[in-house]
């Protein structure tokens, strides 16, 4: 059965106000920039994002920043965005900082059905606050949770009707996992072709994790830091 929707407002009209949110992406590679337009434009509000970063000031997820859309935000990076440093410090925006690994594990152990798994990494520094910690072979660890979020945006190269995705390089980084983790994951792509047309080997996401499925055009490539050398 064809997953493919028609319009990006509609996929993302039932996201209410409070939903949590998976996205895919690193920095400004291979973000779902049209479902994140289109969420900004509905003016859905106190979303929990669980995403590596929060974009630039002015594109991606700083989309909804700007907007006060964001109640809260799990990350692991978030130095490329002044509106959220301005939002933290004035108490407007909740911010759980969690190592990048760590999160990358959450969400494809959420995706998978473990609520949980220990790790070393954070032991003795205050990523450990709060949590319970276990000794393997006299090492301790932290137990982590799972994340299973109500959506999930994801970017993919291509994918075929039936929700199979392609990743393309780079922004092969978190978004299958960000598919993985979300309850109803809304993928949009590059190109969508028919069953069949997708070399199975190739395939990054099958499409079991994929319910909406929208194709998207000019992308935008935008570079997050420029840094040239001065010509000598």
């Amino acid at each position: 059965m064809s997953k493919v929707m028609s319009s990006f407002p509609k996929a993302v009209s039932d996201i209410r106000d409070g939903a949590s949110i998976a996205v895919g992406g690193f920095g400004l590679c291979g973000i779902p920039e049209k479902a994140i337009q289109a969420l900004c434009e509905q003016g859905t509000k106190d979303l929990t994002i669980y995403s590596n970063n929060c974009g630039v000031d002015n594109w991606g997820l700083g989309l909804l920043l700007a907007n006060k859309q964001i109640k809260k935000m799990v990350s692991s990076y978030v130095g490329e965005n002044k509106i959220f440093e301005q939002q933290f410090l004035n108490g407007e925006l909740e911010v759980e900082l969690t190592p990048q690994g760590t999160l990358a594990e959450r969400m494809r152990a959420g995706g998978a059905g473990i609520p949980g798994f220990y790790t070393a990494t954070g032991v003795g520094t205050p990523i450990a606050e709060g949590k319970e910690t276990k000794k393997f072979d006299g090492k301790t660890y932290l137990l982590e949770k799972g994340i299973t979020a109500d959506f999930a945006f994801v970017k993919a190269w291509k994918a075929d009707t039936l929700g199979n995705l392609v990743f393309r390089k780079t922004s092969r980084n978190f978004n299958p996992l960000a598919a993985m983790a979300g309850k109803i994951t809304i993928a949009e792509a590059e190109e969508i072709v028919e069953p069949g047309e997708l070399d199975p080997d190739e395939i990054h996401t099958p499409g079991i994790y994929v319910q909406r499925l929208l194709l998207g055009t000019d992308y935008q490539k935008r570079i997050e830091r420029r840094t040239v050398v001065t010509a000598r």
